[in-house]
């Protein structure tokens, strides 16, 4: 028997940057065992072009992303979502829609690279510390034995990887 596929969601309001970053990152990172999905609760319509460029210079497929709505998500029909992820601390503080089966929930909340005012290096660079350390957390949540840990162990350690480190 095969092993269980998972599908993970990334939330963030805009659904632009770091949702995005992070659904790239596991896409390619888990594929074979995870799906990876990102929304915003309102989304800005637009993928920011930063991103897409940071997750193509570290060498991450950059197609088929567009800014969508969570409710997509708890329509019927939709993916039945085993993880729900926020990377962003608005995100994390809505009220989300009903996700089925409950899924497992943690904030890995990340500096917003979109709101960095300056030059495009400037910009570019805040980007691609919103890439690394997202890719961090999803390197750490791809090495969990999920299916050895009791929901209590696995809720813990998804919230401790979204506390902050200092990585960069």
């Amino acid at each position: 028997m095969p092993d269980k596929i998972y599908n993970v969601l990334f939330l963030c309001t805009g659904n632009t940057a770091r949702s995005v970053l992070a659904e790239g990152i596991l896409r390619k990172d888990g594929a074979g065992r995870f799906n990876a999905y990102s929304a915003g609760s309102q989304p800005k319509g637009v993928v920011n072009p930063f991103a897409l460029k940071v997750l193509d210079a570290y060498g991450y497929p950059t197609d088929g992303y567009r800014s969508k709505s969570w409710d997509e998500f708890a329509a019927p029909g939709a993916p039945v979502m085993d993880f729900v992820f926020t990377v962003c601390d608005s995100a994390a503080g809505e009220a989300c829609p009903f996700w089925p089966r409950q899924p497992m929930t943690a904030h890995w909340g990340i500096e917003d690279p979109a709101a960095v005012e300056g030059t495009d290096m400037q910009k570019e660079a805040a980007f691609v510390t919103a890439f690394r350390q997202m890719r961090n957390r999803i390197s750490a949540f791809a090495a969990l034995p999920v299916k050895s840990l009791d929901r209590l162990s696995l809720k813990a350690r998804l919230d401790a990887i979204g506390q902050p480190t200092g990585e960069a």
